[in-house]
């Protein structure tokens, strides 16, 4: 039942990293299953299932976010399979954290933190650095999320136009913009590697990147350039939406550039500049 529901996330372009936590949580669920009664009925199964919620509370002490996932994932796999035992429990409500972002001398710094030495650096040094300075570009200056930057195709790249097609999160197309600083690091990385991969992004031997080298990358970096801040991909996704709507940016555009099905997703971003609220406020009561 597992294995064939993880297929169906595979059908559904789950990304790998989404069917790894599906399956670590419903593989988790089983084996505690097993030192359970072994015949349950409809209430017996939501008896063992609340026991499992207080076991994480109790024994691993995880967060709400996560005792939410867990509910989520075990109903949508057991509604899967055509079991229902779950229908009476309703998944407890997330608590909201305000995403974390950088300061735009940050960010700066950050990109800046990436320097090429031609008295020191080799050619492959060269094109590792080129590359890594383009990728903290374009996760900044587009708001990608990782997984979607090392999937990343060449062919998708208008440079006329300045945009990138690009496939997200539920089979769902759309369209990301970069700047003109961005289209020169494009073209000079571009030039200088040695692969004719049909994926931007690769390492020495022609593959795509994963997103853990990216992770540990951009930590990397973040630590040359003196960013006490945890620095991710996730980071700088979160400061690109916060700068565009510092900058004016309507919220239902920035909805569209991140990708997100939901306006309530993007309106997280509202609580974040309360600098920018503040300035907006004084000015409404200056009329």
């Amino acid at each position: 039942m597992i294995d064939d529901y993880l297929v169906e996330l595979e059908i559904r372009n789950y990304s790998p990293n989404t069917i790894k936590t599906y399956n670590s949580i419903i593989n988790n669920f089983y084996k505690f299953l097993q030192n359970e009664e072994k015949l349950f009925d409809d209430r017996q199964f939501l008896r063992i299932f609340k026991r499992y919620i207080q076991h994480l509370k109790r024994d691993k002490e995880v967060t709400q976010n996560y005792i939410y996932l867990v509910t989520v994932v075990v109903k949508k796999f057991l509604e899967f399979n055509h079991i229902y035992f779950l229908d009476e429990i309703s998944a407890p409500k997330r608590t909201k954290s305000l995403p974390k972002s950088l300061n735009e001398k940050e960010v700066q710094d950050l990109i800046e933190a990436v320097t090429y030495n031609p008295e020191s650096d080799n050619e492959n040094q060269k094109i590792i650095k080129s590359r890594d300075k383009l990728i903290l570009t374009l996760l900044y200056s587009s708001g990608l999320r990782v997984s979607e930057l090392v999937n990343l195709i060449v062919k998708d790249i208008d440079f006329e136009e300045r945009t990138i097609l690009i496939r997200g999160k539920g089979d769902k197309d759309r369209v990301v913009l970069f700047d003109k600083n961005a289209k020169l690091l494009i073209l000079e990385y571009l030039n200088l590697r040695k692969t004719d991969s049909k994926h931007l992004f690769t390492n020495r031997r022609g593959n795509p990147l994963t997103p853990r080298y990216v992770q540990l990358m951009i930590k990397k970096y973040g630590e040359k350039a003196g960013i006490t801040k945890k620095v991710t991909p996730h980071v700088l996704r979160h400061s690109y939406a916060t700068h565009l709507l510092k900058n004016g940016v309507d919220i239902r555009v920035i909805q569209q550039l991140l990708g997100h099905s939901s306006l309530s997703t993007t309106q997280i971003y509202t609580s974040v500049d309360m600098d920018t609220i503040k300035s907006v406020y004084d000015q409404a009561k200056t009329h």
